[in-house]
């Protein structure tokens, strides 16, 4: 049977604002989980329950295979609605009983692709209706009226003896679809335990705990390390333009671009990116605009070439590889080299084949509107230049 991965991600955070889509170790945080759900050998697919229209281009803008969204109703997404009230609205009409049902908390990047693969596997066993996820707990708790609960003061027993507790850590719940629709709860009849490691637990509620996590995905994801971006290319209709073509009563052709990206090229230039620009048209606009912005190269009309052609020929001028090239692209003809380069990019209203690549990053601004500016932000924030 299908094994069908729901991971609740609500717009509303009174700690962090927007938190799941927050940048943290090059990634916005509901990557982590969804890029481990992606791999995993286990998973058919991935559903994001969201009321958010960001956090759905965000999503979407991910580019990841197995990963749908699903538009939940507002009145599970307030701050009183439960996990399970969205639950239960979409098994109603979406899922067979038989199938395998997982919720995943979008908060827990430290769950990786073999934590969920085993998991499933403990769970197809047949030995537990359930499965949920714990870390090894060896702390000494006490009640407030001053009453140990774990263990016996006056033979406080050291750590490497201690069998501790099992403390959830919220990363994922397994059951079948029909035990959640019996019950009205994700776990139910024999419950079993898989244990992650105890960093797994750390939470995400306050600015101090991004800082942590943010440096244990470093040391335990290594994934998490950015691509270097030395070049930066883009397009210039439907990216540096709005894609329209305008004329003076005398026939005179014109472009209308926007100065943020002007400030981009030269935020770029000064954090030593070399700049270029590959156009299929050849116009005199273009080269004036280059030229006024300083950009290290201009490629138009190509000739009979490739866009790949020209970056690949920039590449060997500087010395550089397409990995560590940024591009950014609207339609087909954009398609081989957005596929090449080490970080892809398109504006929101590109053709709809580069928007559905699997490598795309989906931006929230539309052609013309300080589409560079957006790359050049997020190329910051992710360390990549």
């Amino acid at each position: 049977m299908p094994v069908v991965a729901f991971v609740p991600v609500r717009g509303g955070s009174k700690s962090i604002p927007l938190k799941n889509i927050k940048m943290i170790a090059g990634h916005p945080l509901v990557y982590w989980v969804l890029k481990s759900l992606n791999d995993s050998l286990c998973t058919d697919r991935v559903v994001v329950a969201t009321d958010s229209k960001e956090i759905k281009r965000t999503v979407i803008g991910l580019g990841l295979r197995k990963v749908e969204v699903y538009d939940r109703s507002p009145e599970n997404a307030i701050d009183t609605a439960s996990s399970e009230s969205v639950i239960l609205e979409y098994l109603q009409s979406h899922l067979c009983d038989d199938d395998t049902f997982m919720l995943i908390q979008a908060t827990t990047p430290f769950t990786t692709a073999d934590h969920i693969d085993q998991a499933v596997s403990l769970f197809d066993s047949g030995a537990f209706d359930s499965i949920l996820s714990c870390v090894l707990f060896k702390r000494f708790i006490w009640r407030k009226d001053c009453i140990p609960i774990n263990y016996d003061y006056k033979h406080r027993p050291r750590r490497q003896e201690f069998e501790g507790l099992y403390m959830e850590n919220g990363a994922f719940y397994i059951s079948k679809v029909s035990s959640i629709k019996e019950s009205g709860n994700r776990l139910s009849g024999r419950i079993g335990i898989y244990e992650m490691p105890d960093y797994s637990a750390t939470e995400i509620d306050e600015t101090n705990d991004w800082i942590i996590v943010e440096k244990l995905l470093k040391k335990y994801r290594p994934e998490t390390s950015s691509k270097k971006i030395r070049l930066v290319l883009t397009d210039v209709d439907g990216v540096l333009t709005d894609s329209g073509m305008y004329y003076t009563s005398d026939g005179t052709e014109s472009k209308k671009f926007n100065t943020r990206d002007g400030v981009a090229f030269r935020l770029m230039q000064e954090a030593g990116i070399v700049t270029g620009i590959i156009t299929s048209e050849q116009t005199s606009i273009v080269e004036n605009r280059a030229k006024k912005l300083k950009v290290n190269y201009v490629f138009q009309g190509l000739a009979g070439a490739s866009k790949l052609d020209a970056a690949k020929e920039i590449c060997s001028r500087e010395g550089l590889s397409l990995n560590e090239t940024a591009y950014v692209g609207d339609d087909v003809n954009c398609k081989e080299l957005l596929e090449s380069v080490g970080l892809a990019f398109c504006p929101s209203n590109a053709h709809s084949e580069i928007l559905e690549l699997g490598t795309i990053r989906v931006l929230t601004t539309k052609g013309g509107e300080g589409v560079l500016r957006e790359v050049y932000d997020l190329l910051c924030s992710q360390g990549s230049i």
